[in-house]
């Protein structure tokens, strides 16, 4: 849940009308206490509105800093054993472009590694009380020099070259073709307390992925400007939102034969070629601007220093790997059970309706894992709290104990906000607050004064400080006792952590004497549908009409007028102009101050929150992820967060805000799952069927189905608008189930995807660039993706459509890759398909285009019709073999008990194809029983002899000739120990 300003009505109701709720005085009653409280009132909404502000990138009046500033001059340069050091002095009269000049500037070039390249840049002096207008937080890893950097930075493809005229520049070259990758040459650095801008060409139509969070297509055009300032704007495009990952990988093209760099659009499917891809990550956490332009691209910032990591690849995946290794952290290992489905909703009003729900999948046989409630389960909307009328404590414990005696698990939303309450009201008393009030945890409005006092659900609120002290204890022992005395949760949902809040300024400082003052809960549900939904529902379509058109003559409209800006105020020497800096970020709310905490909002230690906005979301999580390693001692936290940073998937897991029930969002799912793979964050997903308007039956059958094939598996929508569990049309349900049908049997191929991403870095979720390098015609696909590199998905993403166009790649340019249909287990040899190109595919409503990719060995375990992964852990095993064109395949499973951070026992099963033998290697004291039941061998190249298990005749073999398949069936009783108990082999040559 979150407030998408386009959405402002759905999401605040009468609160952002301006009008306040008038009602008598009210009691609330519950188990022998009372809450007594005056007419509720609610802020107006243009607490929440500022000054129009024009975009410096958007105002063509604006200063270009490469006119008017100097640059740079270098001297004292030192060689070092792995680098370089210099001082940068300022060429000329300071320009005071957006922000004060720095005029002496301290230069490190280091290798640090055999794939790695620092190049910092930062002031020669900085003192206590400028730190953090340069310098980034510590708890943000900044890589040093490897262990063993003596024996790999020989090996770096990457070189540092720079030069003095006109001004200092410097560029990186890739050694073995001598392409330079970035380069400053032809452009001047500019560094301002307040601005910061390095410019480089890139190469024609280049191809930059990465920089997370945005909703857009996967590759990155060069027609873009890139916005990194956390904002509770809900899922616009192009915008900037909830997250900020600054890295992008940059992938080039080369004719193999010559060595050419060649634009991905004027390749051949007949030509081959090679890639060539790097990483660039700017380790800064204050306000961002990327300007994508056709030339190339300009870095832009508000603050912090220069420092640049490049990362040599040559491959997306060796990037991402050693992004996650050097400088983020790995992703945080997940629970088995977070990878079952998840059920959310703003709207599940009590226990009786979860209860219904929880029970109306059971009649439906769908598989249910997780149920979650949003700010409905509180009371008066605070965190740590259960309203005593709709979700008692007794009826919420009977409740959770029967969902966790049936496998399942509950996770409530914890917002950001902590509610403050009226001063005069002995009866308004929150312990919440008091403690945290105590334990000096929330941010102040300026140094040693009172606190910040916004506003969000509740009323007016305060926000936790996580560079105090006593912050972490407070918030630690708030979890534990919420757990143990109020709600028995298995996870926590963190939202609204950019940090929203509904108001400008310390705006509840004045007003406390009027809280409880709720933001407002809307009285009527959205009237907006998804696109098409004319011509598949029309007598549906009708009513809505109708309906849309009675809210839109209710509302008012607007003349047009012209449009008047605020001017920021020039630099001053020696002070920064937090609130309105010089420079003006393309911030989608406008004004840095709107729909979130002032930028001068103060932090115990003295940092201003201008300097460190875009870590709350990422502080907040980390909070939480300690809290809850003591509320479940010895167990994997799981959590879900809307506001992420450069390591943050090291904690928690994302989903992608408020998107909305339209085709598009759901197409934008897969980019934006992608990009998060790119940024260390795999357990993504979003929220399924669309969260804000009205879901139909089309769009959610073909959500529920692709969202199948996410880790993070969630439905979730808004107040008020239409419910959409998967059991409210029989066709969502029957295409959900078939869907879920392969996701649990998939679910140990995905954990073990997960085990290595928790070891390695390795990706999930993946582009079908990353597993065929050398294929341009891959550039920008975005509407197929892989799981791992065994599993190729194709979704329906259009209204209407019964077909779907894919490719099977690996086969252009003489490839000979092989891939079988899942579920005829079949071949595909289409011949447009074995050259690379589109393929029309059947994909009628209810059916989702997998397909196995030849080479791979999966083991499997058949849902056969359990709810929960905690029984389909009991279920026998299966596996699937897809030989590739020299008749191989391998593969690898993982296993432990699903839930221990730190496991006692583990088990590892290596699985090999040569020769007509499978080999299933087991190494490890985990405990695994189930049986192995079933092998399958697809693409065998002619009939098998004797099969044979352990050097013992399998009688049930059955070998399909038209099909090229191998069926061994009855294989429990020759595995009753265990499928995994002890290594194997299978033959059949």
């Amino acid at each position: 849940m979150g407030s998408s300003l386009l959405s402002k009505l759905i999401l605040f109701g009468a609160a952002l009308n301006g009008a306040a709720a008038q009602s008598p005085s009210q009691t609330s009653t519950a188990a022998g206490t009372s809450t007594t409280f005056r007419p509720l009132f609610s802020p107006p909404a243009s607490d929440d509105y500022s000054e129009n502000v024009l975009p410096t990138v958007n105002n063509p009046q604006a200063v270009d800093a490469q006119d008017v500033c100097p640059g740079y001059t270098v001297t004292n340069v030192q060689q070092q054993q792995y680098g370089v050091t210099a001082q940068l002095n300022l060429a000329g009269p300071a320009c005071s472009a957006y922000g004060n000049d720095v005029d002496m500037l301290d230069l490190t070039v280091q290798r640090q590694s055999g794939d790695r390249l620092n190049i910092e840049i930062k002031p020669s002096y900085v003192g206590d009380n400028n730190v953090s207008w340069f310098e980034t937080p510590s708890f943000i890893h900044k890589p040093g020099l490897d262990a063993d950097a003596a024996q790999t930075v020989p090996m770096l493809d990457l070189d540092f070259v720079w030069g003095n005229d006109p001004s200092f520049w410097f560029s990186v070259v890739r050694k073995s073709n001598n392409e330079t990758l970035f380069t400053t040459q032809g452009s001047k650095i500019v560094f301002e307390d307040q601005f910061v801008e390095l410019k480089s060409p890139l190469p024609q139509d280049y191809n930059l992925y990465g920089l997370a969070e945005t909703i857009r297509p996967f590759r990155l055009s060069n027609n873009f400007t890139k916005t990194m300032w956390a904002a509770d704007v809900g899922d616009v495009i192009d915008a900037n939102i909830y997250g900020s990952h600054p890295i992008y990988y940059d992938t080039r093209y080369y004719d193999a034969a010559s060595g050419a760099y060649v634009p991905w659009n004027e390749t051949s499917l007949d030509t081959s070629y090679t890639s060539l891809t790097h990483g660039l990550y700017y380790r800064n956490a204050h306000g961002h601007e990327i300007l994508m332009q056709e030339d190339g691209v300009t870095w832009r910032t508000i603050g912090g220093n220069i420092d640049l990591y490049f990362y040599a690849g040559p491959t997306v995946e060796n990037v991402a790997q050693s992004y996650q290794q050097s400088a983020i952290g790995l992703p945080v290992m997940q629970q088995y059970f977070t990878f079952g489905y998840h059920q959310c909703r703003w709207g599940y009003s009590n226990w009786s309706v979860l209860s219904d729900v929880v029970d109306s999948f059971e009649q439906f046989q769908i598989p249910l894992e997780n149920i979650w409630t949003d700010i409905d389960y509180m009371k008066l909307l605070r965190d740590f709290t259960t309203d005593p009328n709709t979700f008692p404590q007794d009826e919420g414990r009977q409740f959770l104990d029967g969902l966790h005696a049936s496998g399942r698990h509950y996770i409530p939303i914890v917002d950001s906000a902590i509610y403050r309450p009226n001063p005069v009201n002995e009866t308004d008393a929150y312990g919440t607050y008091n403690r945290g009030h105590d334990a000096e945890a929330f941010i102040l409005q300026e140094a040693g004064g009172d606190e910040y006092v916004g506003t969000v659900w509740p009323g007016y609120t305060v926000f936790p400080d996580w560079y105090s002290e006593g912050t972490q204890g407070w918030w630690t022992n708030e979890m534990v006792t919420f757990h143990n005395n109020n709600l028995s949760f298995d996870g926590i949902w963190i939202d609204m952590s950019e940090v929203s809040s509904f108001c400008i300024g310390s705006c509840g400082s004045n007003n406390l004497t009027m809280n409880p003052a709720p933001g407002g809960i809307p009285t009527s549900g959205p009237t907006d549908y998804p696109e098409g939904f004319n011509v598949t529902n029309s007598t549906d379509a009708v009513s809505a009409s109708s309906v849309a058109s009675a809210a839109a003559a209710t509302s008012s409209s607007s003349s047009s007028q012209t449009m008047s800006y605020f001017t920021p105020p020039t630099p001053t020497p020696g002070t920064r102009n937090v609130n309105f800096p010089p420079y003006t970020l393309n911030n989608y709310p406008g004004d840095l101050r709107v729909h979130a905490m002032d930028p001068n909002g103060t932090h115990h230690n003295g940092v201003l929150d201008y300097d460190v906005h875009n870590l709350f979301g990422h502080q907040i999580l980390n909070a939480t992820y300690i809290a809850l390693q003591k509320v479940f001692p010895g167990k994997r936290p799981f959590i879900i967060g809307r506001s992420t940073f450069a390591g943050s998937g090291s904690v928690a897991g994302h989903w992608g805000g408020d998107n909305y029930s339209l085709w598009a969002y759901m197409v934008f799912s897969i980019s934006q799952a992608l990009s998060f793979s790119l940024s260390g964050i795999p357990m993504f997903g979003v929220d399924t069927c669309g969260f804000n308007g009205n879901t139909d039956e089309e769009l959610c059958a073909r959500w529920m189905q692709l969202s199948a094939f996410f880790p993070f598996y969630r439905n979730h929508n808004t107040f008020l608008a239409l419910s959409q569990e998967p059991y409210q049309w029989a066709a969502v349900a029957d295409a959900t189930k078939t869907a879920m049908d392969v996701r649990f049997a998939l679910l140990p191929y995905m954990y073990t995807l997960f085990q290595q991403a928790h070891m390695t870095g390795s990706t999930v979720m993946r582009a079908l660039q990353w597993e065929y390098p050398n294929d341009p015609s891959l550039a920008n696909a975005d509407h197929q993706f892989m799981l791992g590199s065994s599993v190729l998905v194709t979704p329906v993403l259009e209204q209407g459509a019964s077909t779907v166009n894919g490719v099977f790649p690996g086969n252009n340019a003489g490839g000979d890759e092989r891939w079988y249909d899942w579920y005829n287990q079949t071949e595909i040899v289409n011949s447009a398909a074995k050259s690379g190109r589109n393929v029309t595919i059947d994909a009628p409503l209810g059916h989702i285009p997998v397909y196995t990719r030849g080479g791979s060995v999966l083991p499997l375990q058949p849902r056969s019709g359990v709810l929960t992964t905690a029984a389909a852990r009991q279920n026998p095993w299966s596996v699937l073999v897809s030989l590739n064109s020299t008749q191989g395949a391998s593969g690898s499973l993982y296993l432990d008990d699903g839930e221990s951070l730190m496991p006692n026992a583990t088990k590892n099963v290596d699985m090999q194809v040569c020769n007509g033998v499978l080999t299933a290697t087991v190494s490890g004291n985990y405990q695994e029983s189930n049986p192995l039941a079933n092998v399958t061998v697809l693409g065998l190249d002619k009939a098998p002899g004797q099969v044979m298990l352990n050097g013992a005749p399998v009688s049930n073999a059955n070998f399909d000739q038209n099909a090229k398949s191998l069926s061994l069936t009855g294989l429990d009783e020759s595995t009753s120990q265990g499928a995994w108990s002890a290594s194997w082999t299978l033959s059949w040559a």
